[in-house]
């Protein structure tokens, strides 16, 4: 790559997530040899964040539909971080221009039917150019697609066997951002939602036999999980996760780094006693009634008034001592268990997802040399085929908890 103005560009700065990613490089970036700058669509909106971070970084301006505008952006660095949802609306302009100008590019969606459409347009033109185009890089997917990959090469490096079976049980206590919402209902209001139910639908195109799919149906019901001696139910971003997990196998098996034969892997959510079964239920129920009433726009536009709108949020004070818990037991071919556990302080769909994007872009920006694969590979990728181990040690050297250990 010819050498460019910039290392990193933040787009969508202004937003509430896209703030939070400014303050984040200016604790983590500033200083250093890292040249960065924030970009929207807005000058003076991206001026007062600037301002009130208190951070020197260039503003550069360009809507997200202005494609001749977006292009002078892409061409100027050798990565995008974008946090300007909901990405079927205002992403395709960036990734359009991230795989010509072969620069890479992650970001938060967890939009899987818009991934899908990046997978039909661009993997094949990345991939010949090793463009690394990496959505879905915040709390969707980064524990499950990192924890399922570390139990894998656990399993196959340490106890010399294949994995056949990887389950993550989820906890977390946060709050919601209005852009999230925004693009959940953009999500329902399309007409790519039912392609969900497709649990392999960003694999590479093959046949799937229908005991496949039926293994890898999404769970709907609660139930008593006896790994973890507790009641479990549904996790709400399983058909997110679930599918980038999937990909990742699907793309480490066609380089010959396969996970195992007929690899499996499900999310749920896990409640702690007393009354476990209870909390189990009533989740469920209530997923159910949500999806229910937010798929009528009727209904929806009678509760919007109620809810965050984009560009708002929860309190510092929300996002400070909200956290996460990700438990995961894989089981290899050979009967051996692993557990793993990724777990860290901060509310999961702000503080961290922020340092999940951002240590993904600065894993780009600052040792490509050492991403799986090498400077050679390239595609619509996941969180674990393109970023791999050194996004899980740029982790842990922030604090967070990554471990797997045999039982």
């Amino acid at each position: 790559m010819a050498e460019r103005p910039y290392d990193v560009v933040l787009y969508g700065a202004s937003g509430f997530v896209g703030k939070q990613t400014v303050q984040y490089f200016a604790r983590h970036a500033a200083g250093g040899s890292l040249r960065w700058a924030i970009a929207g669509r807005n000058r003076q909106k991206l001026e007062a964040v600037k301002a009130e971070v208190g951070v020197d970084a260039d503003v550069l301006v360009a809507d997200s539909q202005d494609q001749e505008a977006i292009d002078r952006i892409v061409s100027q660095t050798r990565v995008i971080l974008t946090t300007a949802g909901p990405f079927a609306l205002y992403g395709d302009t960036l990734v359009d221009a991230c795989v010509r100008f072969k620069t890479h590019y992650v970001d938060i969606t967890g939009e899987v039917p818009w991934v899908k459409t990046l997978i039909d347009r661009y993997h094949a033109q990345a991939a010949a150019d090793g463009t690394r185009i990496i959505p879905c890089c915040g709390f969707d997917s980064v524990p499950s697609d990192l924890g399922s990959y570390l139990m894998v090469r656990y399993l196959q490096q340490s106890l010399g066997t294949a994995c056949a079976d990887a389950k993550a049980y989820f906890q977390l206590f946060g709050g919601l951002n209005g852009g999230t919402l925004a693009s959940a209902f953009n999500l329902l209001d399309s007409n790519t939602f039912a392609q969900l139910s497709d649990p392999f639908l960003l694999n590479p195109s093959h046949h799937h036999t229908q005991t496949e799919i039926d293994r890898n149906r999404d769970p709907l019901t609660p139930s008593f999980a006896p790994e973890v001696n507790t009641w479990v139910a549904p996790f709400f971003m399983g058909p997110v996760n679930t599918r980038i997990v999937r990909r990742s196998q699907a793309l480490y098996e066609e380089w010959q780094e396969p996970y195992g034969p007929h690899f499996t892997y499900q999310e749920y959510f896990k409640f702690n006693e007393p009354l476990a079964w209870l909390q189990a239920t009533g989740v469920t129920a209530g997923l159910g009634v949500f999806m229910g009433v937010f798929q009528q726009a009727q209904v929806r536009s009678l509760l919007q008034p109620l809810l965050p709108k984009p560009g708002q949020g929860p309190s510092e004070q929300t996002m400070n001592t909200g956290w996460f818990s990700c438990e995961l037991i894989g089981t290899g071919t050979n009967g051996r268990k692993v557990r793993g556990l990724i777990r860290d302080q901060g509310d999961p769909g702000n503080r961290a997802t922020v340092k999940f994007v951002c240590e993904s872009a600065l894993s780009l920006a600052l040792q490509e040399d050492a991403l799986p694969g090498g400077q050679s590979r390239g595609g619509i990728l996941t969180p674990a085929t393109g970023l791999g181990n050194v996004l899980v040690e740029r982790l842990r050297q922030t604090g967070m908890v990554l471990d797997v250990w045999a039982v």
